[in-house]
């Protein structure tokens, strides 16, 4: 019986000792096959952001066909919680609306700036994005695409203005004009030597800030033309010439530019405020080299000057300007060459309760007579 028993045991060990070799020759085949690259990019992104030409380039390059999804900054948190940071592989989330929504909600992983091609950003650009997106020690974005707030200005009619702060100017009375909304408060205190986001984190300080720039505006309504709302109507007011100066975007000045050589948008002397759009991966991003292959071939000055010339917004590629249709170029390099965009103060995250707290300030302003 024992002799039975030995045969029986010999042969399970030699049969496990077969399954065990068969196994590791299984698991060695499959560490020796090559790894099946993702051919699909899902992008949430921006209307305009992602060319259709620039789609079909990067598939030829890449082998890699993009999805786009069109979203702004509260869809892309919305969508990107309800799924813990999954169902996407590319997100462009404004800069201020990244390090809260990674801290609160982890939804975005870190950049690794090894594999991104940063020779070609912009470096005052790449630096306030790490900055404004850094959370433990980590960044979460790459700059793409930015705009600015700053003066469009009749310079035959008021070449004195160059700050924000002119604009309060007696000399110009009913001749100026610019929104009663949280950015007006921000640019005048710059203008007039304040640094409003270096208070953000005292709530104290930022409130004095708030009543000090009030009492000016205040003191300024009687210069005031009209506080804007409405694009269109600012760009008439600007046309026809009952308004000399306001505070507004590039892309108004340029288009009066076109068509009056004397209205043009300048970068303020205290610096324009400026706004960021980027590229962040989410957390569970199921292609994340073509994540980065995507963010390096769109940075690509050749390829980042299409989207420029066609949405006339500005680029963090810093060489795109080299590719630019001529009168985009020439609008850069009078409003915005490289010195007025170091200048320039990128909106950083907003803490809770500001907002709250600016919106009761301007009600007071509107209401004074």
């Amino acid at each position: 019986m024992k002799k039975v028993y030995s045969i029986v045991l010999a042969a399970l060990v030699l049969m496990m000792a077969f399954t065990f070799v068969g196994c590791q020759k299984k698991s060695a085949e499959k560490a020796k096959a090559p790894v099946k690259e993702n051919k699909v990019l899902r992008l949430i992104t921006w209307s305009g952001y992602a060319p259709s030409s620039m789609i079909e380039k990067f598939k030829k390059e890449t082998g890699i066909t993009v999805e786009v999804t069109l979203s702004n900054n509260e869809e892309m948190i919305s969508k990107l919680r309800a799924t813990r940071g999954g169902g996407f592989d590319l997100a462009q989330p404004s800069q201020d609306r990244i390090s809260s929504v990674v801290e609160q909600y982890h939804i975005y992983q870190p950049i690794d700036y090894s594999k991104v091609d940063t020779n070609q950003i912009d470096p005052s650009l790449l630096a306030a994005v790490k900055k404004n997106t850094l959370v433990d020690g980590k960044s979460y974005a790459v700059p793409d695409v930015y705009g600015t707030s700053g003066l469009v200005v009749n310079k035959a009619k008021a070449p004195g203005i160059k700050d924000y702060k002119d604009l309060l100017n007696p000399k110009y009375k009913g001749r100026v004009s610019y929104r009663l909304k949280r950015p007006t408060l921000i640019a005048m205190g710059f203008s007039f030597g304040y640094d409003p986001f270096a208070l953000y984190s005292d709530k104290a300080k930022y409130q004095k800030f708030l009543d000090e720039i009030a009492a000016k505006l205040i003191a300024a309504k009687p210069v005031v033309r009209n506080y804007w709302d409405n694009g269109d109507q600012l760009l008439q007011s600007l046309k026809s010439g009952e308004v000399w100066a306001a505070m507004a975007w590039e892309q108004a000045g340029w288009k009066l530019h076109a068509e009056n050589p004397d209205i043009d948008y300048i970068a303020p002397e205290s610096g324009a405020l400026a706004w960021v759009d980027t590229f962040a991966i989410p957390a569970k991003s199921e292609n994340v080299e073509g994540a980065y292959k995507w963010i390096n071939f769109m940075l690509r000055p050749e390829n980042a000057a299409v989207f420029t010339n066609k949405e006339k917004y500005g680029t963090a590629s810093k060489d795109a300007v080299k590719y630019l249709d001529p009168d985009i170029a020439a609008n850069f390099k009078r409003g915005l060459p490289p010195e007025a965009l170091a200048k320039a103060h990128w909106y950083p995250p907003v803490p809770p309760g500001l907002e709250e707290m600016e919106g009761k300030v301007l009600d007071k302003i509107k209401a004074a007579k």
